[in-house]
Formats: C-alpha cells, structure tokens, sequence
C-alpha cells in the first residue's frame, strides 16, 4: 500500500531524488514540497518538482500520509516541533539523515501521539546539492538502512515496501549500531578526504596550478568527496561524536603502523595490508554498490537519468 500523500521537507538531492523515483515508479501520491529558501522553492516550481511547492513546512505537511525530514541533521528537531500540531493521526514521519541517535533525540519528543515515527537512512548521494541535482534513479540498488526504534510493525512494513518502490534494498539496524557502521562506511572517510584536500592546500611547495593539473585518480577521488555540503557534514559530525571519534581512533592507529611499515622498509607487512584491502574493494564491486570503470560517479546525469551518483 503506498502514501496518498507525500510532504518532502527539504528539497535537496535526496528528496528530489525520491519525487523522481516515485514518478518513475508510477506512484500516484500528491507530493508537497518545502525549503527554507524561497530561491529553492522557485527553482523547484520551475523544474515541477513535486505537485505543489508549499511556502511553510506547517503547510506542506497538512493531510499529508508520509512525511520526509530531509533537511541536516541539526535542523530536524526544530522542524519537527513546527510540523508536530499539523500531523494528521495516523501519519508516519521519517527522515534521511546519516546520524540516527542523535535524530530520534531531537525529533521522537515531538512526535504527537497516533504519528509514527521510522527513521530511516537511504545509503546513496553525489557530491552535488540543490533541488536539481536529483535523479530516479539514485537509489537503485543502493541500501536503505530503516531504524524502527520502537516505531509500530505496520508503518515499518510500509515505508520498507515505499523505498523498495524507490529502486532501494532495505535492512533494517538498532541505533547504536546504525551510527557505529555509518562512521566506519561514510562518515570518516569523507573527513579523511577533507584532511587530504587541506593537506594539499597546505603543502605550500606544491602550488594550487599543479595540485589541479597533476591530479591522479586518488586525489581526483578526494577532491570529489569534499565536494560535499558543509552544513550537512557539520552536523553529521557533531551529532555522531562517539561512534566518528571510536572510528578515527581506530584509523589513527592503522596510519601509525603504515608509518612504521614504510619508515623501517618492511615491504611485507605493506603488501599483506594492501593485499587485504584490495580484496575488500573488490568485494564492494562484486556486491554491485560500485564499478570497475575508472570514470565512474563523475559523470552528472540528467535528472532521471539511469546512471548512479
């Protein structure tokens, strides 16, 4: 059974990306749409993305049967006191975001009694941001993590059976463990690729023409990872502090042995350890969450487009 009516609060990569998803899919939901940005909700009117570009969250949310949080982590327990007094009984409230303890702390106090409240977290994403940076095609094949906490069987099995229409596979996770996976996964890598660039930036003997000019595919890689919003990545970190700071820890430790390695020349332990970690990669590919081919994610598809971000 699918949504009658879908509130998308936020209109960024992600929720443009399910209004196309959806539409693809055949769904026949009315879909609302809100942004903080009057210059977003615009652009938004004049690509058609959703039935109807709403200039308040209050209103967007109004009758509606699913409602999507897909604003930064930090913003979510404001909103969702604002849209709390207009949920309609029976609604489900969900949201995107890439830290789930910290969100069921700020949003679950709002949510009124008879709402339903799943969070979820659709592992998938490009370095671009904004409303038209959507495509239907983002989640296919990617993993939605769901992270019930509690959340009634019914409205779990909906939203489950919602994201596989996406093109999603669903799992679902505990808490703790969710935020613990996506700071090994996600969550530290792309602060190591923030630390690559600013190390770059700050090897004075290296100018900034060559840094661009000379990148090879490793650094190339990284550039594109930092791309990612700052916002959103703020408040990813400042809200999973535990579980990036046990990660980081862990990384810290590995880097210290590489250095060890390399400073005293055994060339062993550095083949078995690359050697390992090869083989994890590959496996990455052999799952179908990524490809061999070296151009891969850097191509900006179209929205709607087939291609993955």
């Amino acid at each position: 059974m699918t949504y009658r009516r879908v509130a998308l609060i936020g209109l960024g990569l992600i929720a443009s990306s399910m209004f196309w998803a959806m539409r693809r899919a055949g769904m026949d939901a009315h879909v609302t749409g809100y942004a903080r940005s009057e210059e977003t909700r615009e652009t938004a009117r004049r690509i058609g993305l959703c039935d109807t570009v709403c200039d308040s969250a209050e209103e967007a949310v109004k009758d509606a049967d699913l409602v999507v949080l897909a604003v930064p982590v930090g913003a979510m327990g404001r909103v969702a006191e604002a849209i709390a007094p207009y949920l309609k009984p029976g609604c489900t409230v969900t949201d995107v975001g890439s830290v789930k303890k910290a969100v069921i702390e700020a949003v679950g106090p709002h949510i009124p009694e008879g709402v339903d409240f799943v969070p979820a977290h659709p592992m998938a994403g490009t370095e671009h941001s904004g409303p038209e940076s959507g495509f239907a095609s983002l989640f296919d094949n990617r993993w939605c993590l769901i992270v019930p906490d509690g959340a009634r069987e019914e409205a779990t099995d909906r939203l489950e059976a919602y994201w596989r229409a996406l093109g999603a596979n669903t799992q679902r996770m505990e808490v703790e463990h969710h935020d613990l996976v996506c700071a090994v996964v996600s969550h530290v890598p792309h602060l190591i690729a923030y630390t690559m660039v600013g190390v770059a930036d700050d090897l004075r003997r290296v100018s900034d023409q060559e840094v661009i000019k000379f990148s090879a595919a490793g650094f190339r890689d990284f550039t594109r990872i930092a791309a990612s919003d700052p916002t959103m990545w703020r408040d990813v970190f400042l809200t999973n502090k535990e579980a990036s700071l046990e990660i980081l820890g862990r990384f810290t430790e590995e880097l210290f042995a590489l250095q060890r390695a390399i400073r005293t020349g055994d060339g062993d332990t550095l083949f078995d350890y690359f050697t390992h970690t090869r083989a994890i990669r590959r496996g990455i590919v052999q799952a179908g969450q990524d490809t061999d081919a070296p151009d891969f994610g850097r191509i900006r598809k179209e929205q709607g487009g087939s291609g993955q971000g």
